[in-house]
Formats: structure tokens, C-alpha cells, sequence
């Protein structure tokens, strides 16, 4: 539906309140109100007595194509089979309804999107700073670092700080970086080489794939062979 008395040159989206609500709770007609751009809409999908299509193409619960007919048709056969009618394909012509029991598709769809959220990786990126001239001792407590980062399954960015005269000699950066990365080969791989950002030196490591540990932990010690 178009609004009244719209801007010249633009439309406008209207979508019903609820009739027998104002703004403010107390009982008043429906009225239309105008939708915010980018605003998203949740639609469920329309099962038996809500859908407003007269006919439809409907599909058995086990997948059976059980041919075009009125809606009341299809809701008869649902109700014998004491299933729902649930209109899956609304754009279709005509509509596509299947049988299903549709609190059980609900809870399952549900459980699905639990588990996709649960075996979601969320991937940070670390970061490591160093100097050129940086010790042993202080350079191996900054590999090990990168290590526990790496082996949690994140990518770690190394960054080589410079200063002063310590530009004339940007080549200490390299090799540090270069030096990290053959310690380190074992369980990373270089995603971005080592490049000069202007008073840093950076390079970005990943983990492979074989050297992640799950978010439980580290990995169980073998067992001792008696």
C-alpha cells in the first residue's frame, strides 16, 4: 500500500498496528504507520486456517506430490492425517503447501541453529609487538605467546617497532620476522609476508589446520602403554 499524501518522488511502505492498540497501549482503531528504511520483517511461514491462497500444490509429508488443489481441500487432508498445512513456497504459482507437524519442524529448525551457533569458530586477530633488538629471553616468552594464539585458532599480527636510527636498519625487522616464522613453521603458515607500515615492520600469521585445539582445552595426554 502506497501512503497518502506521500513526499513527491518517493514511496513509502506501510505496515497494519495492531488493530486495538495505540502507540501508547490504550484501545484505538488500526492504523497504518510508515516502515524505517533497511527495517527487516519477520515472517513466519502461514500454516492451515492462514493461508489466503485458493488453491494449492500440495506435498505429502513424505515428500509424495499429492497434486493441485482448493485450500480447504488440503486442509481436510491435513486435518485427517491430524497434520498441518504449512505454505513453504508462497511465491509459487500456485503456492506450494506441505503436511508436516509443524511444532516438531519448529523445534528442530531451532535445535539446527543451536548446534550451527555452537560449531561457529570465532576467529580473532592478535597482535605481538617486538623491537629489532630484542633479547633471547624476551624474544622466546613472545614466541611462546604466539604459540598459545596460534594453537587456540586465532592469526596472530607480529609487529617489528622501529625508532629513531633504528630505520636505517629496517633489515633487523626482516629477519626477526623471518626467524619467528621458521620457529613457528610447524604450526603456522605466513598470510601476509612482512611489510614496512610506516615506522612498523608487520607480518600476519595463521594457524594451520592441524595445530588448532578446540575451545575445550588442550588436547588430552595419550595413554601409557603398560
Amino acid at each position: 500500500m502506497v501512503g497518502v499524501g506521500r513526499p513527491s518522488g518517493r514511496l513509502f511502505a506501510f505496515r497494519p498496528r495492531i488493530v486495538g492498540e495505540d502507540s501508547s497501549g490504550r484501545s484505538a482503531p488500526g492504523v497504518w504507520r510508515p516502515v524505517k528504511e533497511g527495517c527487516c520483517i519477520s515472517v513466519e511461514l502461514r500454516i492451515n486456517d492462514r493461508i489466503r491462497a485458493a488453491q494449492l500444490r500440495v506435498v505429502g509429508a513424505d515428500g509424495e506430490q499429492l497434486g493441485v488443489m482448493d485450500t480447504q481441500s488440503a486442509l481436510r487432508i491435513a486435518s485427517t492425517a491430524d497434520l498441518d498445512l504449512v505454505e513453504v513456497a508462497p511465491l509459487a504459482r500456485p503456492p506450494v503447501a506441505k503436511l508436516m507437524d509443524y511444532s516438531k519442524y519448529k523445534y528442530e529448525q531451532a535445535i539446527k541453529a543451536k548446534e550451527a551457533r555452537r560449531k561457529q569458530s570465532l576467529v580473532a586477530l592478535k597482535e605481538m609487538k617486538m623491537r629489532p633488538k630484542i633479547d633471547d629471553h624476551d624474544y622466546e616468552t613472545k614466541k611462546g605467546h604466539v604459540e598459545r594464539f596460534l594453537k587456540q585458532g586465532h592469526k596472530v599480527k607480529v609487529t617489528i617497532m622501529f625508532r629513531g636510527r633504528e630505520m636505517a636498519h629496517t633489515e633487523l625487522g626482516r629477519r626477526l620476522l623471518e626467524r619467528l616464522a621458521t620457529d613457528i613453521v610447524d604450526i603456522a603458515q605466513v598470510d601476509s609476508p612482512a611489510r614496512q607500515d610506516g615506522r612498523n615492520m608487520i607480518a600476519v600469521f595463521s594457524p594451520r589446520k592441524s595445530a588448532a585445539q578446540p575451545k575445550g582445552g588442550a588436547p588430552s595426554a595419550p595413554a601409557r602403554t603398560p
